[in-house]
């Protein structure tokens, strides 16, 4: 098993007490709550609280091994999975959970200025970005300083990137009021820009235009049917138009890990191997992809999305098919999805949640999205911090987690473009 995500997880837990040697390998020695990765981005959480230890979740799995490590290389003639360090595991059945990673359609290089949201590294590189600038701007006399270094702009409006901007707007808004003397709630500016002409694409046009609608309350200021053509040192550059911005935050897109070329087969434009009816790769015998880097179809269309429930059944499905292999149960049927809805959060007291003929918004969709979360949390003890956490967010309007502890200087002269021991590279996790 390579990945310890959603998918990865959920199946070696459904092969507890299988006839099997599980030989689980991730570059983390951590599982990973993506879906609340934003709010460490905007210092609402801390990292712990939405990750646990592989090792602590597996301890009590007699039959699972895992290692840390980063796997370059499959060989599937030898049937064997090569890490960087050398390390040459065998396997007779071999399960890719690899997820994804940013896409910036060919502009690898907006990466520095422009990170994406994948990785706890991010998370905190973003956060110490957001909370440095706020401090130069307190320092600065002059007006045109300070205004780009108060400008956030995030790229992409899908779930990740309407989160990002409701989570950054409120930060701004509450810490300005508060807690600084020169700066204001006034003088902050959050821009989200969308490729298409409406936010959500997933979600029913009702939901996205409510969705505006309760970004544009918080004070977001929404450009649709705008491309980004340049993210530099200075801001962002979209339908000609030239943001300055101290920070920019990247949700437009994501790229399968690179499981094609580890097997050696085709691939779709977003990086993702083709599956038969049991997620196993033609043409690979004994290989399973699943999660972000399946391209599984989706009865009535397109693609099973790439969201943590899709990736848990795709797990659970692999498992079945893997004891049937081993006589422990009989055939299952062939994988099919089965979609529970969309949700996405705005801000405080508002979200969107599409269950098909039930759709929602606002407060009550707000407390399901947070049940959900909570929930869907690896353990009790994240899913107690993180209930504590928004409660006394709520309560008080403070954030606990906004602490800069990557920056050792802090100046109003720094480019708005990026602060040099920031910027340069995350901080440690």
């Amino acid at each position: 098993m390579v990945g310890a995500g959603f998918g990865g997880l959920s199946c070696v837990q459904a092969l507890a007490g299988a006839r099997l040697r599980i030989t689980l390998v991730d570059r983390r020695n951590y599982h990973l709550f993506q879906p609340l990765l934003y709010q460490v981005a905007t210092a609402a959480l801390s990292p712990a609280d939405i990750a646990w230890p592989i090792r602590s979740i597996l301890r009590r799995q007699r039959n699972v091994e895992v290692q840390l490590g980063r796997v370059v290389a499959v060989d599937h003639a030898a049937r064997v999975v090569i890490l960087s360090d050398g390390r040459r595991l065998p396997y007779d059945w071999l399960v890719l959970a690899t997820g994804a990673r940013h896409a910036y359609f060919g502009h690898d290089e907006w990466e520095e200025r422009a990170p994406g949201l994948k990785r706890i590294a991010d998370a905190t590189q973003i956060r110490e970005r957001i909370l440095t600038r706020l401090e130069q701007a307190e320092l600065a006399d002059d007006p045109a300083t300070r205004r780009p270094l108060l400008t956030f702009v995030v790229v992409g409006g899908g779930p990740t990137g309407v989160e990002m901007a409701g989570a950054i707007a409120e930060l701004t808004r509450h810490a300005l009021a508060r807690d600084f003397r020169r700066i204001g709630p006034e003088d902050a500016r959050v821009v989200l820009i969308e490729g298409s002409d409406r936010l959500l694409g997933a979600f029913p046009p009702e939901l996205s235009a409510r969705t505006g609608q309760a970004l544009e309350k918080l004070g977001v200021e929404l450009r649709l049917g705008h491309q980004v053509t340049a993210i530099d040192e200075g801001g962002v550059t979209a339908a000609d138009l030239h943001i300055p911005a101290g920070s920019v935050v990247w949700a437009a897109g994501v790229q399968a890990s690179p499981v094609a070329r580890w097997l050696d087969v085709p691939a779709d434009r977003a990086g993702r191997v083709a599956v038969d009816q049991h997620l196993e790769v033609p043409g690979r015998p004994g290989v399973f992809v699943i999660g972000d880097a399946a391209a599984v179809p989706w009865p009535g269309g397109g693609l099973v999305p790439g969201i943590a429930p899709a990736a848990k059944q795709m797990g659970h499905h692999v498992a079945r098919r893997l004891r049937f292999l081993l006589g422990e149960a009989t055939e299952p049927a062939p994988f099919r999805y089965r979609h529970a809805g969309n949700l996405a959060t705005i801000g405080r007291r508002a979200a969107v949640v599409d269950f098909g003929r039930i759709r929602l918004s606002g407060y009550f969709a707000w407390l399901v999205w947070g049940v959900a979360h909570i929930y869907f949390l690896i353990s009790w003890r994240n899913r107690l911090m993180v209930a504590i956490n928004w409660l006394w967010d709520y309560v008080t309007f403070q954030r606990g987690a906004r602490l800069i502890v990557g920056a050792n200087t802090v100046s109003p002269s720094e480019p708005a473009g990026g602060v040099r021991d920031v910027d340069s590279k995350p901080p440690p996790v």
